[in-house]
């Protein structure tokens, strides 16, 4: 007259009646071989007679190899940060053998391809080109650009030239006050009087 609780081990435990070997019912591979179980915090197996079962209030199993692995998922702690837990070993690679471990690369192959404003055989020409040829290109061309900068300069300054005459000329009908002298804006007239 003992009660069961549905949490208790007692549970989970079958009332079929035992197996028994006979001359009628030979040795069964699949019913004689115990299951291991895996440990619900470490990962580790259970073999056996071994490890505790606990039954959480909402009917979820978990199973522990020792009380080590149960007193640290009942207080909570993570697994993944317990240095001796297969999930930690696992997300820290240890203990993977090298062969496994090392994959293999893919090497990528460069395509040469056509750019906006030139050809691919005009990029292959340049590529092909003597580095002394493409050297007097280089300083051609700088030597050109050389040329408009400078020509581009004298032509800003005779242009300051021209408006700081005709702004001299400007200048000399009115007469200009000290302020106006200095490059102040000009005194904005009264239009209502």
């Amino acid at each position: 007259s003992t009660t069961h609780s549905p949490f208790s081990n007692a549970a989970l435990q079958h009332d079929a009646a035992p197996n028994r070997r006979d001359d009628k019912n030979p040795p069964n591979d699949t019913t004689d071989k115990m299951r291991v179980y895996e440990d619900s915090f470490s990962g580790q197996k259970i073999y056996p007679g071994k490890g505790k079962l606990y039954v959480r209030g909402d009917s979820k199993i978990f199973r522990f190899q020792n009380g080590k692995s149960e007193s640290l998922f009942l207080q909570r702690k993570n697994p993944r940060k317990i240095s001796w837990t297969v999930l930690y070993r696992r997300q820290h690679k240890k203990g993977i053998s090298e062969e496994v471990a090392k994959k293999r690369t893919r090497r990528t192959v460069k395509n040469q391809r056509a750019i906006v404003g030139a050809s691919l055989d005009v990029i292959k020409e340049r590529r092909s080109q003597r580095p002394e040829a493409r050297a007097a290109a280089r300083a051609a061309a700088i030597k050109e650009g050389k040329a408009k900068k400078t020509e581009s300069e004298s032509e800003k300054k005779a242009n300051k030239a021209k408006n700081a005459a005709s702004a001299a000329k400007g200048q000399a009908g009115k007469i200009a006050s000290k302020q106006g002298a200095k490059g102040a804006a000009p005194k904005v007239q009264a239009k209502s009087r």
